[in-house]
């Protein structure tokens, strides 16, 4: 039967061009806006640690002033960066399976061919453990060792594109990259990887590329580098030297740890209560005890990642396509119901109100699919304007069409069109046989 309405309703649609088209129409201009919105918000509300989403988690220190807190709008609310040396002491005490203290900073990479002039490139100054929990794609080779890491060692992962420049894409792990003016060995190439959004390091741009070059963060502290993203302080430093930062309450780190599970979150939270208590002792941390240790979810909730323009721009491209819908049914209504004397002799032979309901509905679900499928090349369109629009932003990564979101769009265009079929095609059934053929 599936095939015989499918036939009728295809029948039905040629006869009528203008009118189907009118309503595919409606239905693709919905389907375009309301996905290219919701492209957009898709990729900028993504985890790309959602498979470790519990393991994976933020450490916040409330070190701030007493009397200023962090965020004036919620005084609940830790410093999103951390000092040195709390950073320093964490990673040393190894209470988690995994951590990862880093910051950002340039260094110049001073390629081997002459015609390719140095350049200076964003270096990650990180410890070892940034790569078992972040889970960068390896193409070659691997990550460095605590030892190296103690000893600042010249050691040095490259992203893809470097090592395409500089190696020919060639297995580059045991050869040197010169850095800054001394040679480091490349322990590791990674393979082309672009976390969206950037969880690691959202202080610099939630959907900036990853670093082209990650080397021990003891090497940045040997080199007395700082941060090149977010540095913040609270009052005056009595040292204004370099050794004066590392021992103040300028926040400047990122610091992650990966544990096992919940209750492993819960002891190591512990652990930093405990921590700040012995701190306190010293004179440090004026504010009541207010440590955060969030998932990387949470994390995302708690620095915005997901603007409320954002949410709002799909909201009202939602509300569009409702309209569009609106003016679906009108047009399925008045063509349903000028239909009202082929229903009635259909009826009269025979023909049960789930016949004619199962038909007419068939044939909104074709208007709708139809509909999808041209909203599909709409949404792609409306991303194309968009990386135009805004080429070299963050926003011409994220107008990316996925095929999550192209299965989407199909389901919510043909679900969309069953809807907005169903009260045309109930008024459709509602049609008396022996009053149309009367009327004949």
């Amino acid at each position: 039967m599936i095939g015989y309405y499918l036939r009728l309703a295809l029948i039905s649609l040629k006869r009528n061009r203008i009118l189907t088209a009118l309503m595919v129409a409606a239905i693709a201009l919905g389907i375009g806006m309301s996905m290219t919105s919701m492209t957009v918000l898709h990729m900028m509300s993504a985890n790309p640690l959602s498979h470790k989403d519990e393991q994976v988690r933020r450490v916040q220190l409330d070190n701030w002033d007493a009397n200023d807190p962090w965020d004036e709008d919620d005084p609940s609310e830790a410093p999103d960066l951390m000092t040195y040396q709390d950073v320093r002491n964490l990673v040393a005490a190894h209470k988690a399976e995994q951590e990862a203290g880093f910051f950002p900073n340039v260094l110049s990479l001073e390629p081997p061919q002459r015609e390719i002039k140095p350049y200076m490139v964003e270096a990650l100054f990180t410890t070892h453990g940034f790569f078992p929990i972040f889970e960068p794609p390896f193409k070659y080779g691997g990550g460095w060792s605590q030892a190296e890491d103690d000893n600042a060692a010249r050691v040095a992962v490259i992203d893809q594109e470097t090592n395409e420049k500089i190696f020919g894409g060639e297995n580059s792990v045991g050869r040197k990259i010169r850095l800054s003016g001394e040679d480091y060995t490349v322990v590791g190439v990674l393979e082309k990887w672009h976390p969206t959004p950037l969880v690691y390091h959202i202080a610099a741009g939630a959907f900036n590329d990853p670093q082209a070059i990650f080397v021990p963060m003891s090497i940045g502290i040997e080199k007395e580098l700082v941060s090149g993203s977010n540095n913040s302080c609270y009052e005056d430093r009595s040292d204004p030297g370099y050794q004066g930062l590392l021992g103040s309450e300028c926040i400047w780190m990122d610091l992650w740890v990966q544990v096992k599970d919940e209750a492993d979150a819960q002891r190591y939270l512990s652990f930093l209560n405990n921590y700040v208590g012995d701190q306190k002792k010293n004179g440090r941390f004026p504010r009541p005890l207010n440590n955060k240790l969030r998932s990387v979810s949470e994390w995302l909730v708690a620095q915005r990642v997901v603007s409320r323009d954002a949410r709002t721009q799909v909201w009202l491209a939602f509300a569009f396509f409702a309209v569009c819908l609106i003016n679906t049914v009108g047009l399925l209504l008045a063509k349903f119901m000028g239909k009202s004397s082929e229903i009635g002799l259909r009826r009269a032979v025979g023909a049960s109100k789930p016949a004619v309901f199962a038909q007419y509905l068939t044939e909104s679900g074709l208007v709708g699919l139809a509909g999808g499928v041209i909203g599909l090349v709409f949404t792609g369109l409306g991303l194309l304007a968009l990386r135009k629009l805004y080429a070299g932003t963050s926003i011409e990564k994220l107008a990316q069409l996925d095929w999550t979101m192209v299965g989407l769009s199909l389901v919510i265009a043909l679900v969309a069109s069953l809807i907005a079929g169903l009260y045309p095609t109930w008024r459709a059934c509602q049609v008396q046989p022996a009053t149309q053929l009367k009327t004949q």
